[in-house]
């Protein structure tokens, strides 16, 4: 962001909610770690209890009163609420502190925003922020938008501009979604055209700040942004390698999750998110050092669960325990103990490269499929798919015969499959 910001964190802790995953404090430091991505100057964070919430207000009034008292002594100009906001408690908390107010959702709207690179990025963000404005009825901060059209005012448009606001956003809605059905229609053919390529998806998925890209350019080399920043990455990115015994396949590099994932954005990252749903083999990239570990394990499994993995697939998925390094030594070598015993589970560290080749031969032995050979009768006229045969190498006999080429291949049932496309 061009200037630093004074903001608060808040994390409302409601009580008699049942089992939480997350302790409270933890629930709290992932939201500075947030808004800290978003280059805030973050002047105070607490946990604010909360017996039962205010319709109007979440907080009790005398809690809003003394809140009021301490943004306005620290100079404070935004308040990040971790939690969801109805648009009145939103729009009543900004009248009374006088300062702007996002709730989770809208504050991992705007760190999308400020990630989005690519064309389909940028619009599906747009598409998600448009969505959620539409049903506050207020517009998010100036100094936040930057680049996004600005609606109404911070004090609340009159009924009139809200209508005319509601009518604008549900034109570019419109606008937006008739773009991105271009820009998904280009990834599909794009998609299509690789499965046509012999070569098995790996895709990394896991929370954010897993590690994900350190370990995609640890494996290919590559110099996707590195950062011990939530939501680093939010383009996919994939490139071909070639595992050790020689095997090639396509490494996909995934936009991170997080709990509590505005709907909006699942929505709008579907398409990036398919890359996931087409992979052979998905990578599950966990922080093994992480407090929440388990936690973020269990959020990560529901959004693949929401995106449509099945039971299936999820057993085939191997754990990669990432940033072992940063664990006590006797910690370690038991995790390692147990990776050694397990095909599913790989103990690594993307710093030190320790872990690695293991990972190598458990992606390998995971992607390994039953392979028959078979007899085909290939005419003289049809040398593309011939050619594809020996193009990637699953050809290991020949004849020439009176009708065409009698070909001994050995291959998988996708390449089979493949080969039936041509």
């Amino acid at each position: 962001m061009s200037e630093s910001l004074r903001a608060a964190v808040i994390h409302p802790n409601l009580k008699g909610r049942g089992a939480q995953r997350r302790l409270p404090e933890n629930a709290l430091a992932e939201a500075v770690s947030l808004a800290e991505a978003l280059g805030l100057d973050i002047r105070s964070a607490l946990v604010v209890p909360i017996g039962k919430p205010d319709a109007g207000a979440l907080f009790g009034a005398g809690k809003v009163e003394e809140l009021r008292a301490a943004f306005e002594a620290d100079g404070v100009a935004l308040v990040i609420v971790d939690g969801p906001l109805s648009p009145i408690q939103q729009r009543n908390l900004e009248r009374r502190w006088q300062v702007k107010v996002l709730d989770r959702t809208g504050l991992i709207l705007e760190i999308f925003g400020d990630r989005a690179a690519t064309r389909e990025g940028v619009l599906q963000v747009e598409l998600a922020h448009l969505t959620y404005q539409k049903s506050r009825l207020v517009r998010s901060w100036t100094h936040l938008e930057r680049q996004r059209g600005a609606m109404g005012t911070v004090g609340g448009p009159g009924e009139t501009q809200i209508e005319s606001d509601r009518r604008a956003i549900s034109e570019a809605i419109l606008r937006i979604k008739s773009q991105l059905a271009k820009v998904v229609k280009t990834r599909a053919l794009h998609r299509a055209a690789r499965k046509k390529i012999p070569y098995p998806i790996v895709a990394l998925v896991g929370y954010t700040n897993a590690g994900k890209s350190s370990i995609f350019n640890r494996m290919t080399g590559a110099s996707v942004l590195e950062k011990d920043m939530l939501f680093a990455t939010l383009d996919p990115t994939m490139r071909a390698i070639e595992l050790p015994n020689g095997r090639k396949v396509i490494l996909s590099d995934t936009v991170g999750f997080i709990s509590n994932l505005p709907t909006q954005l699942v929505a709008a990252f579907r398409a990036t998110l398919e890359e996931v749903l087409d992979a052979d083999l998905i990578l599950h990239v966990r922080d093994i050092s992480h407090a929440d570990t388990e936690a973020q394990a269990e959020d990560v499994r529901d959004i693949l669960a929401s995106l449509g993995v099945d039971d299936t697939r999820m057993e085939a998925m191997i754990e990669v325990w990432n940033k072992a390094d940063l664990l006590e030594p006797e910690v370690r070598a038991g995790l390692e103990t147990i990776a050694a015993r397990s095909p599913q589970i790989a103990t690594i560290s993307a710093l030190t490269g320790q872990g690695m080749d293991a990972l190598f031969e458990k992606i390998d032995a995971g992607l390994a499929e039953p392979v028959q050979e078979e007899n085909l009768l290939i005419p003289y006229n049809n040398g593309k798919s011939r050619a594809w045969l020996f193009a990637n190498n699953l050809v290991i006999g020949e004849d020439a015969a009176e009708e065409g080429y009698r070909v001994q291949v050995k291959w998988t049932e996708k390449q089979k499959n493949q080969f039936a496309t041509i």
